[in-house]
């Protein structure tokens, strides 16, 4: 009854409103603020919330005391964590069971496993971070059950080149994106035949729109600090026209699959989407594409018509401001203010930025990715103390992998975890990688809430798009099941049967301690509840707890009588719950 109460009630609290209050203060630090990243064990927990899948007990205690400038350089040389060797292991698993349903089952899965091994194990923390941000804005999809879902290969090809390009220069991205089979697919232009004036036929417009509206430039033309620019009415100016998406639509046609593999290859399709698309100079469009103030000219190959579109759009003065701001509220803050997207916009442009310790990051080139990551997370707004400054909604997947990586789960072995094959149902995470809902991503960078503070401020809070009636609870539950190590009571022989009619070939004893957490050190304190508030403010909040949660959470831990091992055990994960669906926790500040 207790423990049904007092859930009751939290999750009551979790409205709209209460997610968020993002201070938007003009900032006033330098860099000693940005020096004060790793000074205690409450800023390097909170410096590695924003900059990783979540910090590490070990990572904190190693950290604290050292140059957050070398942890960021160091990340940078580590070797990228690729997603197609552990697609691979489960492809091969499936070769050597005779059942086709366990490809069918496991492998077609292995984008996602992958993911969620690479989010919580992997060594290259800010390199996956930064190739999940970039999914985010450079958006392909899985969850269409399509040809997306039936080759899981292109999904995994596509997030490998986000993790190759984390790191490198916007406009190579871009290039790798254009010629990358997902996108194609996913963006309807793979195929994309030139127009016949004789049949009406006109080139696919979908990869030009949204090339422009979302990849590069935006709908409106921009200052440097983001806000837009306006004519002498007072108006926005819009920065392409339906006569832009048209021509530069041309640019897009002649692209198709390699055609090679299907002579020879038995999985012709496999590898055909984990390979660049190949020109097809016969389906290019000979035409002059003309679009923002550009004009390719008649008869240009296909090559050098994306090569010169891709560098005048990559040219375009809103691309800094643009891409950047929406980096930002990938990692620290859900509306930044103009001061700070000019600061990483500048950053872009330049390629490089100076950390505190002053050693340089960047090539020098504009479009330097490793540079505008470092002005997001070292920019004053960012490292201001406690984070009055700056704060973002946490991303439900980001709440479950800090969980997984502040409490040490064993076994990261996600296919022993239904819940984890697909997390987007609003029951469950609201949310699930590379599955968003369209193109537009998971949430708009510019979702203002209605009927909240945030809205009342005109403040953007893009994840609250995806937070409702539904999302709320079933966070809760999904939580629920994980912190309170509900695999333990798994009934493994019926569910061995179940895997064995299948043809699912996983070994059903190991679920039990999949992503069973390790609470070693919190029960070490669970009869002091005070102590154990410390901890986890540190691992979850750090530091940032209010008195009103920490004493809501302390009656509700305190009426747990303690009498044996088991009633820590309740304290603890109880304890966890609660302040994991607090708003306290919720919004990273």
């Amino acid at each position: 009854m207790i423990t049904t109460s007092i859930m009751n009630r939290f999750a009551a609290t979790l409205t709209l409103s209460a997610l968020l209050y993002a201070a938007t203060a003009s900032a006033a630090a330098g860099d000693a603020a940005r020096d004060q990243a790793f000074k205690d064990q409450r800023s390097t927990a909170r410096f590695l919330s924003q900059a990783t899948f979540g910090p590490t007990p070990g990572d904190i205690n190693q950290l604290r005391g050292s140059s957050a400038s070398e942890w960021f350089q160091a990340q940078l040389a580590l070797p990228p964590t690729y997603l197609m060797p552990i697609f691979e292991e489960y492809a091969e698993r499936a070769e050597e069971s005779e059942s086709d349903d366990e490809f069918d089952l496991l492998a077609n899965e292995g984008a996602t496993f992958g993911f969620w091994r690479n989010a919580v194990s992997a060594p290259d923390q800010l390199r996956q971070r930064m190739a999940f941000a970039l999914s985010e804005l450079l958006v392909v999809s899985n969850g269409g059950g399509e040809v997306l879902t039936d080759v899981p290969q292109a999904v995994t090809w596509y997030q490998d080149l986000l993790i190759e390009h984390a790191f490198g220069n916007y406009r190579e991205l871009l290039e790798a994106v254009t010629y990358s089979p997902a996108m194609g697919y996913y963006l309807t232009y793979m195929g994309n035949e030139r127009g016949d004036p004789a049949t009406g036929r006109v080139p696919d417009e979908n990869y030009a729109r949204e090339i422009m509206q979302l990849f590069t430039i935006g709908v409106l033309e921009l200052n440097l600090n983001g806000t837009p620019k306006r004519d002498s009415d007072g108006q926005p100016i819009e920065t392409y026209s339906n006569a832009d998406v048209t021509g530069l639509a041309r640019v897009f046609t002649g692209l198709n699959l390699d055609e090679r593999f299907y002579d020879v290859e038995e999985d012709a399709d496999a590898l055909a989407y984990s390979t660049p698309m190949a020109i097809f100079p016969e389906s290019h469009s000979e035409r002059p594409k003309q679009f923002l103030g550009t004009t390719i000219p008649a008869n240009t190959p296909a090559a050098e018509s994306i090569d010169a579109a891709l560098d005048h759009l990559f040219a375009h003065p809103n691309v800094g401001p643009f891409v950047g701001r929406q980096i930002i509220q990938r990692f620290t803050s859900s509306s930044p203010n103009k001061g700070y997207v000019k600061r990483v916009a500048q950053a872009f442009n330049r390629g490089s930025y100076r950390l505190p310790d002053g050693s340089q990051v960047g090539t020098g080139q504009r479009g330097d990715l490793a540079a505008t990551l470092a002005a997001v997370l070292f920019d004053p707004q960012a490292r201001k103390p406690k984070g009055k400054a700056a704060g973002k909604v946490r991303e439900p997947i980001l709440r479950f992998t800090h969980w997984a990586r502040a409490f040490r789960v064993q076994q990261v072995t996600p296919e022993y975890n239904w819940q984890l094959w697909d997390t987007s149902g609003p029951g469950m995470l609201g949310q699930h990688p590379y599955r968003a809902q369209s193109v537009f991503n998971f949430f708009r960078p510019g979702y203002v809430a209605p009927g909240t503070e945030t809205g009342k401020r005109g403040l953007t809070v893009p994840e609250l798009q995806i937070v409702n009636a539904s999302s709320v609870p079933g966070y809760t539950n999904f939580m629920t099941g994980f912190v309170f190590a509900w695999q333990q009571y798994e009934d493994i022989e019926e569910l061995q049967e179940e895997y064995d009619e299948e043809g699912i070939g996983l070994d059903a004893s190991r679920v039990v301690t999949s992503f069973l957490p390790n609470y070693r050190s919190e029960l070490s304190r669970a009869e002091d509840a005070d102590a154990l508030l410390r901890r986890l403010d540190l691992l979850l909040t750090h530091g940032q707890l209010s008195s009103a949660t920490r004493n809501a959470v302390k009656e509700a831990i305190n009426a747990i009588p303690v009498y044996d091992e088991e009633s820590l055990d309740y304290r603890v994960k109880f304890a966890i719950l609660m302040i994991m669906t607090s708003p306290d926790y919720l919004v990273l500040r």
